[in-house]
């Protein structure tokens, strides 16, 4: 089912598009290059003392809105002085820009001083311009573009993982998705609603949907790399990526890329092209008002084929009673009264043509079902039958039905979108212009719609899950889901008595409704229904933020001091499916529990030969009424932050902030950062601060059961269970606690000016306690026990809970390296940036008396789970990349370096080792032509050379169909993506 529709999308987005009014209070103006008379791209321009600025385009042109005249205008860029212009009015400028010792970028992210630069701070900072990325790189997703270009920074499409097919986990320096935060304009974005509790990296964690928001609405994206919490609250362990969305006006951006993977590899290693993606982006800005007001909106939309790469499937598909019903099928016979004619069962296997003589005696013999199934309907005990265990006669069946196994692939790749996004960002100052007073607001709307699937259903798999009588050659059950992403910020700042002040209100949520298609639900045999409404959950939260802040500049050499109150309610909730989605039925079609129906085996739904899947809708069980919640905390946070030039050459920074969390208490972090200037061009920098991460309301309170598989393709029945339930009591899992944690930072950064070469080198170390992981599987005891009686009631097999189970350790190094230089008329810009970055677990699990006693520590923290935090994602990244600007001509050339990881299952030499999945390096390369100033042409490729990851062992491929690994991914496993774009500029 697809409630998508593109028209509808146009047309709304249409509407956020109204007429321009006339520019008033706004610069514009060209950077050009002294000497040369060349344009200048990528130089950063900002209203000095302020935050408000912008990037230079590829033509050197840039618009910036003004409050009041008159302004000093700063312009920078790496290998050149810095200079500023006085403007009094509206106008447009030129600035030439001499070659020379200026290398610094501008940021507005780690301190609170607006004037500081990247190179200058005390803690590392990426500025990423997005202008150059979004136009000349293959990647057109938030998260693709950051994982090619910032090493510390995490995040692939997964693949057969339920609802995180559909939302990309990302991490930062190899921590959780949850211990990074993501900031927009500054100002804290909600979290996803999706609980990742499948086998993939992020396993047991909450991050925030980054793709739902459009890359054409980015003006540039900061990536905080070092620990914040002590400045911007929970969750900011790893650091802060802080999404700043463009501003200008009176410029109207189109672009159309389209591509396709075309790769040896594509369509289940046949080759040729699948994966097909269309996005079309629209962003324009509007002048409002005389005062340099403005609205910048965006527009997108996406639609996404699926990819697969499995291999033909190897495993048994039929079972002897299949190749029986598929005789008596093609004969018109009501499959639903087979199973209880012994005549026709009989008849029909005459017709088998695989059967031999004595097989087909023994069926003609038997004097009843039970004979042949091994089944005794009114006990409900299970044994041998003469149709039970004969062989696998999957090829001979796949003869008679005119099939091969490819036909019973899973789909093993990213999973198809279509996907449509809006996003504003808008400014109107007003009043006294010498309080620089202005309302603000920016928010958007995603709506995603995704389709991925889960293991083939075929006729003959264990427990009856295939129900042939809804599906005679078995299904591939479809996991699509609705993911609606809301989101809305605004205040007003201005100036009180010289001090700036910043009161604001942000709201977002994230809701995620999962609708199961080409499925049944096994206890409703023939009459299932193929669609189901599973549920959905949702996450929502609303921050208030009042900021205060002021500069010195009389008191040592500069003096910034800001302080602040927050005050945030956050709202997490389930709904349940509908009945059918969850439940078991009996022959009667009347809800029975397992317990229930176990003392009536004769009111059993079973297959055959006696087998029972789980109930409700194969492949993705709807949530049920008792796990519906609708739970709600709020916290209250003060912090003090200030930043002093002690002298000329240092530079000392101190924050503390106090939070206080209605469901868990109260937490006081502080940190300390310095930067020393060795010389002109060369700084020390150091920082030490602790943090916390408040355990998420999903991981206090999601609880689901779900059908996982393991590497043989064996299902398992695992329900998680919230920490104040029965179970969790009888296990002695006590209920979850804040992460803590410790982090320290030492680097320097230096800029040689005849080499136009800036240099950052930045180690670090973070400790987290308490680390908030998702356990193994607790098995029923099936001892009569009071926790036995809570698995049978649920009917599942195994347990899982969210727990602070461990303490780990993070150390690791960053380097960037940055160079521009002229190439005869050209412009050549390298940046070379990588990370080493690995995580370990300290000390002993810490797990209760009880758990201890029962010799079940290696459950709690399980050896797959060491390896999704450890060894999941690469400890080493690197990329290289080089973009010339020649006339007409762009070329971009980068070269990506992932290193290896290793996959959860275990190799069968006996060793306990995992197999390893080596380092590669991906080789991007595109090449644009300017037609003229409003139109570009860009085509290219992602991964040019087709790589793909090492292969894994046959015995752990489920029979061939995970190829690569499912749960570990460096980069993906779709091969060579070949794009082109189409650009449009109007200014």
């Amino acid at each position: 089912m697809k409630n998508f529709s593109l028209f509808k999308i146009c047309l709304i987005l249409g509407l956020f598009f109204p007429l321009a009014i006339a520019a008033q209070g706004v610069i514009t103006g060209t950077i050009i290059e002294a000497g040369t008379n060349a344009p200048l791209p990528g130089a950063n321009i900002i209203i000095k003392g302020t935050t408000n600025g912008a990037i230079s385009d590829f033509d050197g042109k840039f618009s910036i809105n003004v409050a009041a005249f008159p302004v000093t205008v700063v312009v920078s860029s790496v290998g050149f002085n810095s200079k500023e212009v006085i403007v009094t009015s509206s106008k447009s400028i030129k600035v030439l820009l001499q070659e020379g010792v200026s290398l610094d970028e501008v940021m507005l992210i780690g301190s609170r001083n607006p004037s500081r630069t990247s190179v200058d701070t005390a803690v590392p900072v990426d500025v990423i311009d997005m202008a150059e990325l979004t136009t000349a790189g293959p990647q057109v997703s938030v998260t693709q573009i950051l994982n090619y270009v910032a090493p510390s920074f995490s995040s692939n499409t997964q693949t057969v993982s339920d609802g995180t097919d559909h939302i990309d986990p990302a991490q930062l320096r190899g921590l959780g998705p949850d211990q990074v935060l993501v900031l927009v304009n500054g100002k804290r974005r909600h979290t996803s609603s999706l609980v990742n509790v499948n086998g993939t990296p992020g396993r047991g964690s909450v991050g925030t949907d980054l793709n739902a928001i459009p890359a054409a609405s980015i003006k540039r994206i900061e990536v905080l790399r070092d620990g914040a919490a002590a400045q911007y609250g929970s969750d900011a362990i790893a650091g802060v990526i802080n999404i700043v969305l463009k501003n200008n006006v009176n410029e109207l951006t189109a672009t159309v890329t389209t591509g396709a993977n075309i790769s040896k590899n594509a369509n289940d290693h046949d080759g040729g092209i699948d994966g097909e993606k269309t996005q079309i982006d629209i962003n324009y800005g509007i002048p409002l008002g005389d005062n340099g007001g403005f609205i910048n909106l965006t527009g997108s939309l996406t639609s996404r084929n699926r990819t697969s790469r499995a291999k033909a499937f190897s495993g048994r598909i039929f079972n002897e009673y299949n190749a029986i019903e598929w005789q008596a099928s093609n004969a018109g016979f009501n499959l639903s009264e087979l199973r209880t004619n012994l005549g026709a069962i009989q008849t029909f296997a005459q017709s088998v043509p695989y059967f031999d003589n004595a097989l087909k005696t023994q069926i003609a013999n038997a004097n009843s079902i039970e004979e042949l199934s091994g089944y005794n309907v009114a006990t409900g005990v299970q044994g041998a039958g003469i149709l039970k265990g004969v062989g696998d006669f999957t090829d001979q069946e796949l003869a008679v039905r005119g099939q091969t196994r490819n036909d019973y692939n899973m789909s093993v790749g990213q999973s198809g979108l279509d996907q449509g996004q809006f996003m504003g960002n808008l400014e109107i100052p007003f009043g006294d212009k010498e309080n620089e007073t202005k309302f603000y607001a920016f928010g958007g709307l995603s709506y995603r719609h995704g389709d991925a699937s889960g293991f083939y259903r075929a006729p003959g798999t264990g427990s009856g899950r295939g129900n042939t009588l809804a599906y005679i050659n078995g299904f591939l059950p479809d996991i699509e889901s609705d993911i609606i992403d809301k989101s809305l910020g605004f205040g007003i700042s201005g100036k009180i008595n010289d001090w700036n002040v910043d009161l604001s209100h942000t709201w977002g949520k994230n809701t995620f409704a999962y609708i199961i298609t080409n499925t049944t639900n096994f206890y409703l045999q023939a009459s299932s229904p193929t669609e189901f409404e599973a549920g959905l959950n949702g996450f929502q939260q609303n921050t208030v933020n009042l900021d205060v802040s002021k500069f010195y500049d009389d008191i040592m050499s500069g003096l910034n001091v800001a302080f602040g109150a927050e005050y945030r309610v956050e709202n997490f909730f389930i709904e349940a499916g509908e009945e059918s989605s969850y439940e078991r039925y009996d022959i009667n079609g009347e809800i029975a529990s397992g317990v229930a129906i176990s003392a009536t085996p004769a009111l059993k739904v079973t297959d055959f030969y006696g087998d029972q899947p789980s109930e409700g809708a194969q492949v993705f069980k709807g949530f049920t009424p008792e796990n519906v919640i609708d739970a709600n905390r709020n916290s209250m946070a003060l912090y003090v932050d200030v930043e002093g030039d002690i002298s000329e050459e240092f530079l000392l920074s101190g924050a503390v902030r106090y939070e206080d969390f209605s469901d868990f208490g109260s937490t006081l972090n502080g940190k300390l950062a310095m930067r020393y200037k060795l010389s002109q061009n060369t700084n020390l920098r150091g920082a030490v601060s602790t943090g916390f991460r408040a355990p998420s309301l999903h991981q206090q309170f999601y609880s689901k059961s779900n059908t996982l598989f393991n590497d043989q393709g064996i299902s398992q029945e695992v329900g998680t269970f919230t920490n104040n339930s029965r179970a969790a009591k009888l296990f002695g899992i006590p209920k979850l606690k804040e992460e803590t944690s410790f982090n320290a930072s030492l680097g320097f950064t230096s800029k040689i000016p005849s080499a136009n070469l800036t240099l950052t080198v930045d180690g670090f170390y973070i400790a987290i306690d308490d680390r908030i992981t998702y356990t193994g599987n607790f098995s029923n005891p099936n001892d009569g026990s009071a926790l036995s009686d809570v698995f049978d009631n649920l009917d599942i097999g195994q347990a899982a809970f969210f727990a602070n189970a461990i303490d780990t350790e993070t150390k690791g190094v960053d380097v960037v390296i940055a160079h521009k230089a002229n190439v005869g008329k050209g412009k050549l810009t390298n940046n070379l940036a990588a990370t080493y970055s690995k995580t370990t677990k300290v000390g002993a699990t810490k797990g209760s008396d009880i758990l201890k006693n029962a010799g079940l520590l290696e459950t709690y923290f399980d050896e797959s789970s060491r390896v999704y935090l450890e060894l999941a994602v690469p400890r080493v990244k690197a990329n290289l990349s080089h973009n010339l600007d020649m006339g007409k001509w762009n070329f971009f050339l980068r070269n990506a370096f992932f290193g290896s990881v290793e996959d959860t299952g275990t190799l069968n030499d006996g060793s306990g080792n995992h197999p390893v999945i080596g380092s590669v390096v991906v080789t991007d390369l595109t090449i644009g032509y300017n037609f003229s100033d409003a139109l570009r042409l860009t085509v290219g490729a992602n991964n040019l050379l087709d790589v793909y990851p090492d292969e894994l062992p046959g015995y752990l491929t489920s029979s061939n169909q995970f190829v690569y690994s499912r749960r570990v991914s460096q980069f993906g496993n779709n091969g060579r993506y070949v794009f082109g774009r189409l650009s449009f500029n109007l200014k």
